[in-house]
């Protein structure tokens, strides 16, 4: 019943989930990216030769495609289990259908360029917010505005032109997501001119307020199945 769900106050506290991308800058908490395997070490050091070059210019692009592959982990397991909780009704629910399907998409495209060092997908535990479409939307407009700022910031530091087309393509597409669940929020899908890319570590640390990425793997709530990881 609806009175047995938690409100997204209760789900969300800290404000994490709510206008994500505006909020103030946080200290960098690298534990999520550790476990991702998307180090700052890789970005770092100096490079002498041709090939040495070459070699830390592959990695920083991969571990810039893993960190987007984690935010796509995050989308597609989202509307997963919206889609299999089932209280989502018309409009809303035919988002979820059509941005799940595309964020599924994304992760399989991501971890066939990455192949062998595709970060494994995390578990996750979404509290609730699947089982209320309020919630879901509120949630779904965090998320997309949040992986629009994710990739407009990365974007520009990916070296190889084949693997920024790749990122381009996907942006694009998550910005026509983004648009799509405003205006089903009764939100502007274009409140601004221009956009602001949302730094590495504010991202991390506003994904690890969610407390959706969780280890070991656990559920809760009564209805099955809200766990997709």
């Amino acid at each position: 019943m609806a009175e047995d769900r938690p409100t997204l106050d209760q789900i969300d506290p800290s404000g994490a989930i709510s206008e994500a991308a505006d909020r103030i800058a946080r200290p960098t908490r690298g534990a999520l990216l550790k476990r991702a395997g998307v180090g700052a070490t890789i970005l770092l050091g100096a490079v002498r030769t041709p090939a040495a070059a070459a070699a830390a210019s592959q990695k920083r692009d991969q571990a810039i495609l893993n960190y987007a592959l984690l935010l796509e982990y995050l989308q597609a397991s989202f509307y997963t289990e919206a889609e299999r909780m089932r209280a989502l009704k018309g409009a809303l629910a035919r988002q979820a259908q059509v941005v799940g399907e595309h964020e599924r998409e994304h992760v399989r495209a991501l971890r066939g360029v990455l192949g062998s060092v595709a970060i494994a997908r995390p578990k996750f535990d979404y509290r609730g917010v699947t089982e209320d479409p309020s919630a879901f939307r509120d949630t779904a407009v965090a998320f997309e505005d949040l992986a629009v700022a994710a990739y407009k910031q990365q974007a520009p530091r990916v070296q190889s032109k084949e693997l920024l087309a790749s990122l381009l393509a996907i942006h694009s597409v998550e910005a026509r997501h983004a648009a799509w669940i405003r205006f089903l929020a009764g939100r502007l899908p274009a409140p601004d001119a221009f956009d602001d890319p949302l730094p590495q570590r504010r991202v991390v640390g506003i994904v690890e307020d969610t407390r959706f990425i969780v280890a070991p793997a656990r559920t809760s709530g009564k209805k099955r199945p809200r766990f997709t990881g």
